[in-house]
């Protein structure tokens, strides 16, 4: 993968060109905690489809995940300093405008990119990622104290055990995501979130006992609607087959 720095850490990306003749604006996917680019959004299909949809797609290891470098102090993943990488590598790329996909973390990071940088992002996607994002945060602190644990079979907690067992498949940086959890649980205020004026798609799994309500969260955006994605967890929504229609069409409506 090739890298850029930003903040002075040394992060990973990858470039796809779109596929047809008929282009959009480039679209940049930035993934969930203890994802990767790989995991979240290459292995499920999303790159491969929207590049086929006529997209240039980016991708980011976030500091701390996959390919990138791995800070291990809490201060380091606040979650405007995590915007700031993404942004800085559409700059990097010499993107002026883009759309942006978050999913879970990543769908927190996306928001703040559109509250920094309003002139940069031209239509928002939120999956995995409802009413948390202004109210009680999302995943519980104690994934941190998972990620430290001697080992799995010591943790008794169901959401503990997903995200150590997931760490340990993907071959994670424990210590990083351990500094990661404690260091991204900033808010947004509701009036931030209404400072946003680009559409907003809020996508979540009906079965998803992380994320909060989309409709709740939907309805604090100036243009925001919500997606119920039908019977998956927060999980398995990312890979949905109609999430992933929706996305396509709301990206692609009113492209300019």
């Amino acid at each position: 993968m090739p890298t850029f720095m930003s903040d002075g850490l040394e992060l990973a990306y990858t470039d796809t060109p779109a596929a047809t003749d008929m282009t959009g604006p480039p679209v940049i996917l930035v993934h969930g905690f203890a994802s990767s680019a790989l995991v979240n959004w290459k292995q499920p299909g999303w790159v491969s489809l929207l590049s086929q949809s006529g997209r240039r797609v980016i991708t980011l290891d976030n500091r701390g995940h996959g390919a990138s470098a791995k800070p291990a102090t809490p201060e380091a993943y606040a979650t405007s300093r995590m915007a700031g990488d993404a942004l800085r590598l559409l700059a990097h790329l010499d993107i002026p405008v883009a759309d942006v996909v978050g999913y879970s973390m990543g769908a927190r990071i996306a928001s703040f990119m559109a509250l920094q940088a309003p002139g940069t992002v031209r239509r928002l996607v939120l999956g995995g990622l409802g009413i948390h994002l202004v109210e009680g945060v999302g995943l519980p602190m104690g994934i941190a104290d998972a990620m430290e644990a001697a080992r799995l079979d010591d943790l008794t907690d169901p959401m503990q055990r997903m995200f150590r067992a997931f760490a340990e498949r993907t071959g994670a940086d424990r210590a990083a995501l351990a500094a990661c959890i404690r260091g991204s649980r900033q808010e947004m205020t509701p009036a931030e979130v209404a400072s946003i004026t680009c559409p907003v798609l809020i996508a979540v799994g009906t079965l998803d006992k992380v994320a909060g309500d989309a409709h709740a969260l939907a309805k604090l955006f100036i243009h925001g609607q919500a997606l119920d994605i039908l019977g998956r967890d927060h999980n398995l929504a990312v890979g949905d087959k109609n999430f992933k229609a929706v996305v396509v069409e709301f990206l692609n409506s009113q492209v300019s």
